[in-house]
């Protein structure tokens, strides 16, 4: 969620059909990142993104928010910007566009803080002034991810006009594949997951909330059983908690 500082981008508003083979241009380009491997996502996503959608500058995140740890980024300049986290997870509850992107949701979500928020609203709140300033205007694409975690695109402008509709829409049609390609990447990333069926069973089941009686009812086994696929999936994956087992098996919500 740190919103790095650039100069602004002013770029020419293209044609329809234009704009349809730009963003296929940046597919084609993410693709081709994705099959030689490296980040996740491809590292010309991002850029190529702010090609589309022309912005002051833009990041990746991906945050735990219990553990309030970053698990992932990526900013579309190379400066060095020492920010606030503090600040940030002190005033992030003002932050109403994070709050939505934290929420659980299956599919892609676009949304731009003048959907919660106007520039004056915000300016007027220390998530603004202590973490923000100078970008009132940010738009994103979050993807789906594990409960309690975030994984999103960000486009910050100083200005206070807000994204237009072209931009927005441009971004919702955009999102599916982005998402797409960040699976893939992830995939190509994680060593293939080998646990049996009983032990994805109690999985699920934990991933589910359950408790240990309730998963022992569930599958008509005892909780000493119950335990012990637990403590051999543990093993397995390398983890030392339900949290961590069920983010590293099901690490989309889909895959559950």
């Amino acid at each position: 969620m740190t919103p790095p500082r650039t100069s602004p981008r002013p770029a020419p508003r293209p044609s329809a059909d234009t704009l349809l083979r730009r963003m296929a241009d940046v597919l084609d380009e993410a693709r081709q990142d994705l099959a030689s491997g490296g980040a996740v996502p491809p590292a010309s996503l991002l850029p190529g993104l702010q090609r589309l959608v022309p912005c002051d500058c833009a990041s990746f995140s991906e945050l735990d928010i219990p553990t309030r740890r970053a698990l992932n980024s990526q900013e579309s300049d190379d400066e060095e910007d020492d920010y606030d986290m503090d600040a940030y997870w002190r005033w992030r509850h003002q932050h109403l566009q994070c709050v939505q992107v934290c929420r659980t949701h299956d599919i892609p979500e676009t949304t731009q803080m003048a959907d919660f928020l106007s520039a004056r609203e915000l300016r007027h709140l220390p998530i603004y002034t202590e973490f923000l300033a100078p970008h009132p205007t940010i738009a994103s694409i979050a993807l789906p991810t594990a409960p309690n975690r975030t994984r999103v695109f960000q486009f910050f402008r100083t200005g206070a006009r807000p994204f237009g509709e072209r931009e927005m829409l441009t971004l919702r049609l955009m999102a599916p594949h982005v998402y797409d390609l960040y699976k893939q990447a992830e995939r190509r990333r994680r060593p293939p997951v080998r646990l049996t069926h009983r032990q994805l069973d109690v999985l699920r089941c934990v991933s589910r909330g359950l408790s240990t009686p309730q998963i022992a009812e569930q599958l008509s086994v005892s909780p000493s059983t119950v335990r012990k696929h637990l403590e051999n999936t543990f093993e397995r994956l390398g983890v030392s908690s339900r949290t961590a087992a069920v983010a590293r098996v099901f690490p989309e919500p889909e895959s559950l």
